[in-house]
């Protein structure tokens, strides 16, 4: 059984960084497009950026585009978000998606993810 887990979430100080990572167990990230999402307290689950099964296309919510990097290493299994000038507001929990489709059209929704994380928390404060 392929399995996700995030690691890297923390306490942060407002325009702080901080690397999150999410590693596969059980199986291979090299045929799927990998996104992060996050979600708020008593918010809905929103699409921050995603990554093709080869690394070539990246794509990126306009709220973290310039301060936010998806990237992969699929020798190594392992899917990461450079989170830089953190900002309160980007304070939530941030999980990793496994989408069976290399580049999914509709990536900003949910639906398309077949398997996630449990998620890391980030909290920035001012």
């Amino acid at each position: 059984q392929v399995q996700l887990g995030e690691s890297g979430g923390g306490l942060v100080q407002a325009g702080d960084s901080l690397r999150l990572s999410c590693a596969a167990s059980g199986g291979r990230l090299s045929d799927s497009a990998m996104a992060w999402f996050r979600q708020g307290r008593g918010e809905e689950r929103e699409f921050a950026a995603i990554i093709s099964d080869d690394g070539g296309s990246t794509y990126y919510d306009d709220f973290v585009k310039g301060r936010f990097t998806i990237s992969r290493d699929n020798y190594k299994n392992t899917v990461a978000l450079q989170m830089n000038s953190l900002k309160p507001e980007d304070t939530a929990v941030y999980y990793c998606a496994l989408s069976s489709s290399r580049r999914p059209l509709d990536f900003r929704r949910t639906s398309v993810y077949s398997l996630w994380g449990k998620g890391t928390q980030v909290t920035v404060y001012s």
